[in-house]
């Protein structure tokens, strides 16, 4: 957030400055992400970075998605001067650089619409109620190769933690984790997934709005070191039928405010050595878990993802070895600063601003309402009767995004925690893409009943 007024973000500016003039820096790219999570540019000259830093830069609100109308569309870019970073794909003599910033409006006032913004204000509320939030995402990607008369391929035949000798994957995970490393990005485990041509790439947990700006810039460097090798990464939710589609694993925890305990440990070996807090914040995702799931997981394709089979969770239950539930406690060796709660069904298409912000907004009303998760389910939920499950209380996610936009439309707590612009939006754009999907006929439905109906 811009301020003036703060001696340490106005050396940050003038450091960024100094920076940007050193390495001759001619164009600063100013980034910011749409509702749905896709990174919005545009270039302006490194001669007024200072002026923008000051007193913002105009642009239209209305061409992007998810935020204003045309009648009253003008809005106000401030650029984050810790987000600073150059561009290492670019020659020297064309060197750039970009800025993560934030959206305001004329009035000089933070554009309730803006992703950013609202994990921001969600952040705020888990400090006064004296915790800090610290998450990880696990972002799964495809890379495939596009051919001209077909679909896209997976570029190889690997499988889980697979290794031969001249992988080509394995080299591209390389270059991105060092491209990453570029940005400042702590990378921590890079390997091939299940499914043919899937990739993770995992970096260092911290604080969420750092996590999320980490998780827009790594959707950027891997699209783009995929296509200077020739390929398209995607994070499509499930590319090609009958194979595992790609999540995005969160892992949280929650600290007290300096960062030095982990308020998620408790040295209770019955619960998983998981404290009370991190029961109550695992209960609260569990309770709006189908609310929330839009937010979650929002693209119709998303769903394809969200079947049984395929290690996708269905099913609102917690655990602690068993990976078939929503939310599973790993075992994390008794180690206090490694105690969290892994969810699993976000997948990596969505907006992590808001992915974080419903995540950490429904676990601290699990604390303050104090509810209870019930008993780790240690069963594989896929092979449950419904009558097993009923007994259980364990209830399934939304089957379609129609379905979670049903669920999310009749929730008072996502709107709260949205807000009005970005809650109404949200809904405006995603019905629009559930109807064009809904009105699709596809090849297997002509396949499978052209003559036979």
């Amino acid at each position: 957030m811009k301020n003036f007024k703060d001696s340490v973000w106005k050396e940050n500016v003038e450091k960024i400055c100094n920076q940007i003039k050193k390495n001759e820096i001619k164009f600063v790219r100013l980034q910011f992400t749409d509702i749905n999570g896709i990174i919005k540019n545009l270039a302006v000259s490194a001669k007024n970075i200072y002026s923008i830093f000051e007193n913002g830069q105009s642009f239209d609100g209305s061409s992007i998605t998810g935020y204003r109308p045309i009648e009253e569309s003008d809005m106000v870019l401030y650029p984050d001067p810790t987000t600073f970073a150059v561009l290492p794909w670019r020659a020297k003599e064309k060197s750039s650089c970009r800025l993560i910033c934030d959206v305001y409006t004329p009035e000089n006032k933070r554009f309730e619409g803006d992703p950013r913004y609202i994990l921001e204000k969600a952040l705020a509320q888990c400090k006064e109620a004296g915790f800090t939030y610290y998450c990880a995402p696990e972002q799964e990607f495809f890379l495939v190769k596009e051919n001209d008369s077909s679909a896209p391929t997976p570029i190889d035949m690997a499988g889980y933690f697979d290794f031969n000798p001249g992988d080509l994957t394995d080299g591209i995970r390389r270059d991105i984790a060092d491209t990453a490393s570029e940005f400042g990005i702590e990378i921590e485990i890079s390997h091939h997934e299940v499914a043919l041509g899937q990739n993770e790439i995992d970096f260092k947990f911290d604080e969420a709005l750092k996590t999320a700006d980490r998780a827009v810039t790594m959707r950027m460097v891997t699209k783009i070191v995929a296509a200077q090798n020739g390929y398209l990464a995607t994070y499509m939710p499930k590319p090609f039928a009958g194979i595992n589609g790609s999540g995005m694993h969160t892992h949280q925890s929650l600290w007290n405010l300096d960062a030095t305990e982990n308020l998620f440990f408790a040295d209770t070996p019955k619960t998983g050595y998981i404290s009370k807090t991190g029961l109550n914040f695992i209960g609260g995702q569990l309770v709006y878990g189908r609310e929330m799931c839009a937010i979650l997981a929002s693209w119709p394709n998303s769903y394809k993802r969200l079947v049984p089979g395929f290690e996708a969770p269905v099913y609102l239950a917690w655990a602690q070895k068993n990976r078939s539930p929503l939310i599973r406690v790993p075992n994390f060796g008794r180690r206090k600063g490694a105690a969290r709660c892994e969810i699993r069904c976000p997948d990596p298409s969505g907006n992590p601003y808001l992915q974080f912000a419903v995540l950490l907004a429904t676990g601290l009303k699990g604390i303050k309402e104090k509810i209870d998760p019930g008993e780790p389910v240690e069963l594989n939920v896929y092979k449950m009767s419904h009558e097993e499950r009923k007994k259980r209380g364990i209830v399934e996610l939304p089957e379609s995004l129609g379905e979670a936009l049903d669920e999310m439309e009749n929730s008072e707590t996502l709107l709260e925690i949205l807000g009005e612009v970005t809650y109404k939006n949200f809904l405006i754009e995603k019905r629009k893409e559930w109807d064009l999907y809904r009105t699709q006929v596809t090849q297997w439905e002509v396949n499978r009943y052209i003559q036979r109906l």
